[in-house]
């Protein structure tokens, strides 16, 4: 137990902090399992609504890119394509950001004729298969260099499992979101700076940033992280990324603003300020918690934030601040529509839960010591 202490956060902390924590952390918990889980115009049917059967209709969503894909392949132009199509499936074209960067089409488009047709989704799947395999085997290594890491590490992976698995779901393999959160996990996982490896995650987390601006959050705090601990080199290949990324997105705006006309509609808000069920149905909707009950389902997501927080390591703290980071951007942006956002966040969030009890112990322990005699 003394070994597992000197990782276990909170054992260490005052016995007043430490009480002020545990109540928050109950209330949090039972405020989240009343939380309305939901989606589109009202509470979510989490197994209806994102289920992967083959009779189920595609969502418009999916069916916008797949249609985007389907014509590429033909050799038309991704911006002249995205606009005419946005346009048929009732969808903006500005601001800019509503239309995606076109990366996961384009490559996609690559693959052998006939978009979407079991020989596509096999290759996909086989690229997300291979992805998440990578994913596993990077998290088992840095969890075995990390401070109780090594200890929790099977309950750890399985948690990462549950997460991650839902990458190979073939209803979502059009979704940027899917893939960018995969890789960000990867990028996650490959960051061992104290190693001296820290240009895997690099390479993952750019090309997670050029599927999906959402990946930005990330490299804020990979490179802040850097900056942070005086890491001159790493923090300036992340500002170099951020500055990669910044000149590419002014250009995809402006090459997006000259397809538009004076009579296309502005896209809706992405401010839906949800507070705490905008966080839990995007982060629900996006895993497979989505086969919970919400009350269940919705404590579930803040245990897991709450036993990164527990976990006194490099990676802990990173995950803790990643995933807060993610959780309240939801409560603010994000319509109940875009429930696959949460996807960015998903894939490792749920390594935390391993944690948990000793998170729960140390807390415990501190804020109600047993006197000494």
């Amino acid at each position: 137990m003394a070994e597992a202490a000197a990782w276990n956060r909170f054992a260490h902390w005052a016995r007043f902090p430490a009480r002020a924590v545990l109540a928050l952390v109950l209330a949090a918990l039972a405020l989240a399992a009343v939380t309305p889980i939901a989606a589109g115009e009202g509470p979510a049917k989490p197994p209806s609504l994102v289920s992967a059967g083959p009779a189920r209709e595609r969502d418009e969503d999916l069916k916008l890119y797949g249609d985007v894909i389907v014509r590429l392949r033909h050799g038309e132009n991704y911006y002249a394509v995205i606009a005419d199509e946005h346009r048929r499936h009732n969808y903006p074209l500005h601001p800019g950001f509503a239309v995606r960067l076109p990366t996961l089409a384009v490559i996609t488009s690559l693959l052998p004729a006939g978009a979407l047709i079991p020989l596509s989704l096999a290759m996909l799947g086989a690229v997300l298969l291979a992805m998440l395999g990578a994913v596993l085997l990077a998290w088992w290594r840095r969890l075995g260099e990390e401070a109780g890491g090594a200890d929790m590490r099977l309950l750890a992976m399985a948690g990462l499992f549950f997460g991650a698995s839902l990458g190979t779901t073939r209803y979502f393999f059009v979704l940027h979101e899917l893939w960018a959160g995969q890789l960000l996990a990867l990028s996650f996982a490959l960051h061992r700076p104290q190693r001296g490896k820290w240009v895997g995650a690099w390479l993952a987390a750019a090309a997670a940033l050029a599927l999906r601006e959402h990946s930005l959050p990330f490299v804020l705090l990979m490179a802040a992280f850097a900056v942070w601990h005086r890491r001159w080199k790493e923090g300036a290949a992340w500002l170099a990324l951020i500055a990669l990324f910044a000149a590419a997105m002014v250009l995809h705006l402006h090459t997006v603003a000259g397809y538009v006309r004076p009579d296309d509609p502005p896209s809706a808000s992405w401010l839906a300020l949800r507070g705490l069920s905008g966080w839990l149905s995007l982060e629900v909707l996006s895993s497979n918690l989505r086969w919970l009950p919400p009350m269940l389902a919705g404590p579930l997501v803040l245990a897991s934030l709450f036993g990164w927080s527990g976990w006194k390591s490099p990676a802990g703290a990173f995950g803790t601040l990643l995933y807060l980071g993610y959780g309240t951007a939801f409560m603010f942006a994000g319509r109940p529509d875009n429930f696959y956002w949460g996807f960015m966040a998903t894939p490792a969030l749920f390594i935390g839960l391993a944690f948990v009890p000793q998170a729960v112990r140390g807390l415990v322990s501190a804020a109600f010591p047993v006197q000494q005699r």
